[in-house]
C-alpha cells in the first residue's frame, strides 16, 4: 500500500488544476472564438469585475440562503422520516412510492410543476429540499437497518434507555452513512437549486445572472458565475462536513 502525505496530495491537486487551465487555454486559443469559449485570463478578469459590482453580494446571498435552507430542511426531514421508517415497517412501505418518484422524475419536470404552486422566489429552496430528501432518507434508513442486532439485543437485555441506545449504538453506526449522504447531496442541492433559478428567474439571484449571460451571449459572465457557484458549493461542503464531524466527536466524548 502506498501512503500519500497531505502535502503531496496538495501538490498533485495543484498540478492537476494547472493542467486543466492549460488545456482550457489551448482549447480557447485553437477555437479562437470568445463567444464559444473564453480564455481563463478573460474569465478571471470578469470575475474580479463581478466582485466589485454592487449587486454581487446580494445575488450570492439570495441563492446561498435559499439553497442552504433547502438542504438543511431536507437533512432534518430525511433524518426524521428514516427513523420513523426504520422503527415502523408500514411507514417505510407508505413512503416508498414518494421517494421513488422523487428520485426518478427529472428535476426539470419538478421545477416546471412547482412554478405553478410556488413563487419563483422560493423555488430553489423547495427544489433543493426535494432533490436532497431521498438521498438523506435512503442512506440513513440503510444505516439504521444495518445496525448490529446483537448489540441492540444486548442493550435491551441490560434495559438501556432510548437515549443510550441512540448515543452508543445508532449514532456511531449511522455516522458514515450520514457523512456520505451529505457529501453527495450538498453538490446536488446547488446544481438543482441553481437550475431552478435559471428556469424560474427570480430577481436578484445567481440563476438570473446566468440567464442574462445566456441571453446576451456573454461566455465570460457564464464562466465567472459558474466559478462563483463552484467556490460556494465547495466552501459550504467543507465547512458543513467539518462541523458535522466535530458534532459527532463531541457526542462520542459526552
Amino acid at each position: 500500500m502506498i501512503f500519500i502525505t497531505p502535502g503531496r496530495q496538495k501538490i498533485e491537486k495543484a498540478i492537476s488544476i494547472f493542467l486543466a487551465l492549460a488545456i482550457w487555454q489551448v482549447g480557447a486559443m485553437l477555437l479562437d472564438n470568445s463567444l464559444l469559449l473564453v480564455t481563463p485570463a478573460a474569465v478571471a478578469k470578469r470575475l474580479v469585475s463581478l466582485l466589485a459590482e454592487p449587486d454581487f453580494l446580494s445575488s450570492v446571498g439570495f441563492s446561498l440562503v435559499r439553497i442552504i435552507s433547502g438542504f438543511l430542511l431536507a437533512l432534518v426531514a430525511g433524518s426524521v422520516l428514516s427513523v420513523i421508517a426504520g422503527r415502523f415497517r408500514p411507514a417505510e412501505t407508505l413512503l416508498w412510492p414518494y421517494m421513488t418518484a422523487i428520485k426518478t422524475v427529472p428535476v426539470a419536470s419538478f421545477i416546471i410543476l412547482c412554478l405553478i404552486w410556488l413563487s419563483s422566489k422560493n423555488l430553489s429552496t423547495f427544489i433543493s429540499f426535494l432533490m436532497v430528501l431521498p438521498i438523506i432518507y435512503t442512506n440513513m434508513l440503510q444505516g439504521i437497518k444495518s445496525t448490529d442486532r446483537q448489540l441492540l439485543e444486548m442493550a435491551q437485555l441490560f434495559r438501556a434507555g432510548w437515549l443510550k441506545k441512540m448515543k452508543y449504538i445508532y449514532i456511531p453506526h449511522i455516522k458514515p452513512y450520514l457523512l456520505s449522504a451529505c457529501s453527495v447531496s450538498i453538490g446536488l442541492s446547488w446544481k438543482s437549486g441553481i437550475a431552478a433559478e435559471v428556469i424560474g428567474i427570480p430577481d436578484g439571484s445567481i440563476g438570473e445572472k446566468l440567464y442574462e449571460a445566456k441571453v446576451y451571449l456573454s461566455s465570460g459572465d457564464l464562466f465567472a458565475w459558474t466559478i462563483v457557484i463552484v467556490v460556494l458549493c465547495i466552501a459550504f461542503d467543507k465547512l458543513f462536513l467539518l462541523l458535522l464531524k466535530k458534532l459527532f466527536v463531541r457526542l462520542e466524548k459526552s
